[in-house]
């Protein structure tokens, strides 16, 4: 539909601010222009639209250079969407949204038709401007004003789409509004796309490929997951950045990182003495928040926060939605919900193993509750019952640790879980087999992350050593306690 062929020009043409830009965007596709304030975004959006003149290089539309289309012609073909928009004439809503259909009048004395109709009213509903049609565009928000010439755009009807950051103005509702009506109309009706966009995440999100700018030339031009890459992004924005997946959809997300580690956090160091342990739970008050992953009731996944809780409920538990009912019991008890990840254990929590390991000036401290009545050996298949018992493991580190440290401490972890459950003999009451730890396990890493950094935790790094031997001592001891506990109660039954 679109094809640019090393378009250079710009506002001087002695000083170009678009350089040798060449790409195509098919049928039915967006395509989000990225880049920096000053890249030459705007400029070359405005030289697809033939605003600017190019000083060398075409621009073709529908097999067509644009230069040989007639105004009216060149406008069946493309709406435009600038980024500013001039307010000369006071019109309604209705109004502004009709002046789309221009292209589409011919003759002296051009007459509404039931499609110009069809096509204002459709196009302001699908920007949720209905309401406003009588309304004087001057006396419209930004946001609502931005809708209403997004709408016009709509109203149009050409199969090429101009946008130039059509988000300016809009909350995160009407954003999204926007780009789903946008998104849907090239999806179900071959509308081609392409859009300026500030925001680099919502360009991602929305967009088939992206084109990011830098001074005028394409630094890369592909999907989302090929362009948004930490090295080009950060070298393109000068800006220290991190790239994650959304959490829904395959698409990449950047987060902005401060320029330097924040000078205002002391390094934090977690003990042994710092956690509280009674009949209730087991509680972790970290003075500044841990960066954690875990596989809890509440906040399981990845997050930040300053407590820590498992909680102790009897054999009995039942309940339809335990993260709803542990929300409420984290309210009652005082835990602030933002700050806090909590799991739960049918164990006695006074029974946990808190141990330190590694260097005494930045150890790590690892934290077990094991009731193996539920002991299940992984590797059979059979199907069994959920019975009281589960193995609860925190790792607290004492450093900074990379995405890859936290998942491979983790693996670390496990593996000394199923080694102690070995060494203790648990058995699958089901299987006779080895069990390797519990159907409800929970297991938690979370590090200061501040002090030595620890790219790694497999077991030959120091930081999976000591991970290792500490679950592995740790977990061993606290089936040891479950199982003295387990004896002194049937004891105390018989007689």
């Amino acid at each position: 539909m679109l094809k640019v062929s090393g378009l250079t020009g710009g506002y001087d043409i002695g000083n170009p601010v678009v350089r040798s830009v060449s790409f195509e965007v098919e049928a039915g596709t967006m395509l989000g222009i990225l880049g920096p304030n000053g890249s030459g975004k705007s400029t070359l959006l405005k030289m697809l639209s033939g605003l600017l003149p190019a000083a060398s290089g075409t621009v073709e539309v529908g097999g067509r250079n644009i230069g040989d289309y007639s105004r009216k012609a060149f406008a069946r073909q493309v709406a435009v969407l600038p980024q500013l928009q001039a307010d000369t004439f006071s019109h309604t809503v209705y109004e502004t949204v009709s002046l789309g259909r221009y292209p589409h009048q011919s003759g002296l004395f051009s007459s509404w038709t039931g499609a110009d109709e069809r096509a204002v009213e459709s196009a302001m509903d699908r920007m949720g401007i209905s309401k406003y049609r009588n309304t004087q565009i001057e006396f419209m928000s930004g946001g609502e004003r931005q809708r209403a010439f997004v709408a016009q755009a709509l109203a149009q009807e050409a199969p090429l789409l101009l946008l130039d950051e059509p988000t300016n103005h809009l909350d995160i509702a009407h954003q999204q509004q926007l780009l789903d009506t946008v998104r849907q109309q090239a999806t179900e009706n071959g509308l081609t796309v392409v859009s300026v966009f500030h925001d680099i995440n919502l360009a991602s999100l929305y967009c088939d490929r992206l084109l990011l700018l830098d001074e005028g030339e394409v630094a890369a031009i592909g999907t989302p997951g090929e362009v948004i890459d930490e090295r080009k992004i950060s070298d393109v924005y000068k800006a220290r950045v991190k790239k994650g997946m959304h959490p829904e959809i395959p698409k990449p997300q950047i987060t902005l990182l401060p320029g330097e580690e924040p000078s205002v956090r002391e390094k934090s160091v977690i003990r042994k003495g710092d956690f509280s342990v009674s009949g209730k739970y087991v509680h972790l008050d970290s003075r500044y928040p841990l960066k954690a992953v875990s596989s809890a009731v509440f906040q399981a996944g990845s997050g930040w926060f300053r407590h820590f809780i498992n909680r102790h409920v009897d054999a009995g538990y039942r309940s339809d939605d335990a993260g709803a009912e542990m929300r409420s019991w984290l309210q009652r008890n005082g835990f602030p919900l933002s700050q806090s990840v909590a799991m739960m254990t049918a164990a006695m929590t006074e029974d946990a193993v808190i141990r330190e390991y590694g260097p005494k000036e930045a150890p790590i401290v690892v934290c077990v509750t094991a009731g193996v009545g539920n002991a299940v050996d992984a590797s059979a298949g059979a199907d069994r019952g959920v019975h009281a018992g589960t193995i609860n493991t925190w790792i607290i580190v004492n450093g900074h640790l990379t995405e890859e440290a936290l998942i491979q401490g983790m693996v670390t972890a496990t593996e000394a879980k199923a080694k102690a459950m070995q060494t203790e003999q648990v058995l699958d009451p089901l299987t006779g087999t080895i069990a390797t730890g519990t159907s409800t396990d929970s297991l938690l890493i979370a590090a200061t992350q501040t002090g030595d950094r620890h790219p790694y935790g497999g077991t030959v790094t120091t930081l999976g050593k000591a991970i290792g031997r500490g679950v592995f001592e740790c977990t061993a001891e606290a089936v040891r306690r479950y199982r003295d506990r387990k004896k002194v109660f049937e004891g105390e039954e018989e007689e």
